[in-house]
């Protein structure tokens, strides 16, 4: 009878293994993901020392080499800096997140997005109508593409991928080629708008855009698709914009009746910039 000493031994995975392993995500990048969820959530506070790379290593069951490119991620970032000889501190001033306030009615998303300049803009003539869902409305019958980065503090925030139907642009131009499209329909007399709505999904970036949003490739996005439909039942703006996860926030009055009671609004930063958004 066999021994059962001659059976090889059964590697026994930990959970946290388990959870890299189901995830096609770099393992420096999920590593560096959650040392940053400790910076902006106050576990790791602003000056403070963070564990040694033997602690890290022992702690994340990973490599020195990935405890490594994950700081160096951080460090690009501005959230980490190293002190020779001293280790790894939390910077004291953390770049701000989630400083842009995805809007839930047309009146305030128009005022969010009044003043603000599409950057890197393109425009493709003729191209073929967007996919519509059951909601969005009937195809224009022509249709023109603004596609757009936009920026914050010379950083890319957003990606704007932006359907417009060609009679709509084609009554101002100039205007929906330097300023943002949906204040630009909201103003013309001859465009009567009937439905508009947006839902947000949560992705990840693809290769194209991870480089034109100087994020790591997989890194978590927010996905908006916003649909403004005219009196016709014709789609006239099919947007599809893709954020950085780190930038965006929602947040909704469930009733519809402002601030609680015995709480103002919060006030606005002084320099906050607008969004901008094509």
């Amino acid at each position: 009878m066999q021994s059962s000493s001659c059976f090889p031994k059964r590697v026994v995975m930990s959970k946290l293994l388990k959870s890299y392993d189901r995830s096609r995500i770099p393992l420096y990048i999920q590593v560096a993901s959650v040392m940053r969820q400790r910076i902006q959530s106050g576990q790791w506070a602003p000056g403070q020392r963070i564990s040694t790379l033997e602690e890290l290593e022992r702690e994340f069951q990973v490599a020195r080499v990935t405890v490594r490119q994950a700081i160096a991620v951080l460090q690009e970032e501005g959230l980490l800096h190293a002190q020779q000889g001293r280790g790894t501190y939390v910077s004291d001033l953390t770049p701000s997140r989630h400083w842009f306030k995805l809007e839930t009615t047309w009146d305030e998303l128009i005022e969010s997005i009044r003043d603000n300049v599409p950057q890197q803009m393109t425009l493709e003539q003729d191209v073929p109508p967007p996919p519509l869902q059951p909601n969005d409305g009937q195809a224009a019958a022509h249709y023109v593409r603004l596609r757009s980065v936009q920026y914050r503090d010379n950083e890319p925030y957003s990606l704007v991928n932006l359907h417009l139907a060609q009679h709509i642009f084609e009554l101002d131009p100039k205007r929906f080629m330097r300023s943002p499209a949906l204040p630009a329909i909201a103003a013309l007399s001859q465009v009567k708008v009937a439905y508009a709505h947006q839902t947000l999904v949560i992705g990840s970036a693809d290769p194209e855009t991870a480089d034109r949003m100087m994020v790591a490739i997989g890194a978590p996005t927010a996905e908006c698709h916003c649909v403004v439909i005219d009196e016709t039942g014709t789609a006239i703006y099919v947007a599809d914009i893709i954020y950085r996860s780190d930038c965006i926030k929602l947040q909704i009055d469930l009733l519809g009746n402002g601030p609680a009671p015995g709480r103002a609004a919060p006030a606005k930063p002084p320099r906050r910039p607008k969004a901008k958004q094509s």
